[in-house]
Formats: C-alpha cells, structure tokens, sequence
C-alpha cells in the first residue's frame, strides 16, 4: 500500500483531518505567495506558482484566498520567508526529512530541534538522510478513474516513471522537472488530479511494529501542527495489522 495514503487513512480514523486541513489553507496561501514574490505573478509563465495554484485548487481552497495570497506578493508586504529543509532520525532510526518556510530561522530550528529530541529522535546535519530519497512529482488520483492497466498506461504515455495503485487510488510518479508536462498530460487523459506535488520518496520503507507506529505518529503530527513546517516525509511503512490498530 503507498505509503502516503497510509498515513492520511490513520490521521482520518483519528479525527486529525480537520486540524491538519486548517492549517493546510494557511500553508498553501505561504507557497502561493513566495512563489509569486521569486517569479511572475502570471501563473502561466511561473511553473511554481502554477503548480501551487493549482494543488491549492485540488485541497478546495476558495478563489478568493488564492488571488489574496499572490496580490500580497505584488504588494511588496508580503514577510521574507526562508525554505529550509531539516533532516533527522525519528524512533527506531527512522530517517524524516521535513521541510519549513519561516520568517524567524531560530524560531523554527529550536521548535523542530525539540520535537525531535523529545520523540526519542535527533537532528542530523544537511545531506544526513536525503540520500535515502529520491525527489520526484507525485500526482494522486481517485481509485475511480480508471483500474491499475489504465491508469499505468495513460502514465507511461504522459511520460511518468512508476505507478502504485491499490484500493485507495493511484500515485504516478515522474522526474521532479517534469511534474508540470506529466500532470498536464494526465490531466487531458484522466480529468483532474486530487493532488500534484514534489515529494522526497524514500528509496526503500522500514516496515513498524504498533509502539514504534504510535511514536512515530506521535512525531509526524507534532511537526505538521507547527505552523512553520510545509511537509514531513519519512521512511516507514505500517503493517495493515498495525495501521488497525493505530
């Protein structure tokens, strides 16, 4: 099962979705507004930006946010944010890269450094786990569209590099400078995406029993309740058993 999908389903049991959407609208508006201050206003001519308005648009987030987010950019009001990319071992050793945009560095440092320590974990230096990943497009559909043979062949036609698909849906992945022509592709074959992203994806997933599950949920959560953190990527993966548990 990808694992992605994995972690959205345990947070959903949970009750987690409504806080993770919350701030979900406030961390899309933060991408949408840096990448109109580093580039072009015009999504067209600004692949980031076209990119972020249209994950934006996939999460629901309503029109008005999105055109508020990029006239904040114009403005010139808009904070100077840093994108600053933290990389560590959770419980167990597991490896997480999480990824921040912030207007206060030492705010954010001392924040994740203290989440991490307090989960058992540590912060590595820059380079001490990304090795382990590979950075890609990923683009997710709907179970829906189509079975695994349809959807892997409008992917290969796209120019996608893999598929995963299960019950849940199907996640194409593609070279990270190609996730704009891929998506676009896709989009044309199988109708809208529910979401397109760059994402760190590990190269291989340490598979967890039901404490180290829980300590490492426990941490993925702290992290992506701090308002300055954009994503957490980490390489493990949960036993279904498990997952039923959680």
């Amino acid at each position: 099962m990808a694992g992605h999908s994995k972690w959205a389903n345990i947070q959903h049991r949970k009750g987690r979705q409504d806080a993770v959407r919350s701030k979900l609208f406030s961390k899309l508006a933060k991408e949408i507004t840096v990448a109109a201050k580093m580039g072009d206003p015009d999504p067209e001519k600004n692949p980031r930006l076209r990119l972020a308005v249209k994950t934006a648009k996939t999460q629901s987030v309503p029109k008005d946010v999105i055109d508020r987010a990029i006239k904040k950019a114009l403005g010139g009001d808009a904070e100077n944010y840093d994108e600053i990319r933290y990389e560590g071992y959770g419980p167990e050793g597991i490896a997480f890269i999480v990824e921040t945009m912030t207007d206060n560095v030492n705010r954010t440092a001392s924040n994740v450094r203290s989440l991490f320590t307090k989960a058992g974990g540590n912060l590595g230096t820059s380079g001490s786990v990304s090795f382990m990943f590979d950075r890609v497009g990923e683009i997710t559909y709907d179970a829906s569209v189509g079975d695994a043979d349809t959807v892997m062949m409008a992917a290969i036609e796209a120019g996608a590099e893999d598929v995963e698909s299960d019950e849940e849906g199907h996640w194409i992945y593609c070279a990270d400078t190609d996730l704009a022509a891929v998506s676009d592709a896709l989009e044309a074959e199988l109708g809208e995406s529910k979401e397109s992203k760059l994402i760190w994806k590990p190269q291989n997933r340490t598979e967890v029993d039901l404490e180290t599950a829980q300590k490492l949920m426990r941490l993925v959560e702290a992290l992506e309740d701090d308002d300055d953190v954009q994503s957490v990527t980490a390489n493990f993966d949960v036993p279904d058993d498990v997952a039923a548990q959680l």
